[in-house]
C-alpha cells in the first residue's frame, strides 16, 4: 500500500480517509492503534502517530484516553463535504472557466451532463 510518492503519514491518513469513506471503518470504530500500523507497515510509531494526529486535527478521529482512537460520528460527512468542495473548486470551476473561453453554452455543460448521467 506504500509508496515513494508521497510522505507516509499522508499515506496512512488517506487510506483511513477512504476506509471511512467506503463504508468500512464506521462511526465510533475503534482503529489499529499508531504501534499496530507502526508493526503492520514497517514504520516508526512517530510517522503512524502524525497520520493520526492530522485526522484529529481534521475531526476524522478522536482519542478516547487509555483506550485507543476512534471514527468520529459524523467522519464521513465531514469527508464527503470535505470532497464536494474540492471538486467544485478543482473540477467545475476551472471546467467553467474553460466553457466559457471555449464558447461553450452553460446548458450545453448542463444537458451533456444529463446525458451522462442517464448512459
Amino acid at each position: 500500500m506504500l509508496d515513494d510518492r508521497s510522505p507516509i503519514y499522508r499515506q496512512i491518513a488517506e487510506r483511513i480517509k477512504a476506509d471511512v469513506m467506503s463504508g468500512v471503518l464506521k462511526g465510533d470504530e475503534k482503529v489499529m492503534s499508531t504501534n499496530q500500523y507502526a508493526a503492520y507497515y514497517r514504520i516508526n510509531p512517530a510517522t503512524a502517530a502524525k497520520a493520526f494526529q492530522q485526522l484529529v486535527d481534521e475531526g476524522v478521529l478522536y482519542k478516547k484516553r487509555g483506550i485507543g482512537m476512534f471514527v468520529s460520528p459524523d467522519a464521513q460527512e465531514k469527508l464527503r463535504a470535505k470532497r464536494r468542495e474540492t471538486f467544485f473548486t478543482e473540477v467545475v470551476d476551472p471546467m467553467v472557466a474553460e466553457a466559457k473561453a471555449a464558447g461553450i453554452p452553460l446548458r450545453d455543460i448542463i444537458r451533456r451532463i444529463e446525458e451522462l448521467e442517464d448512459s
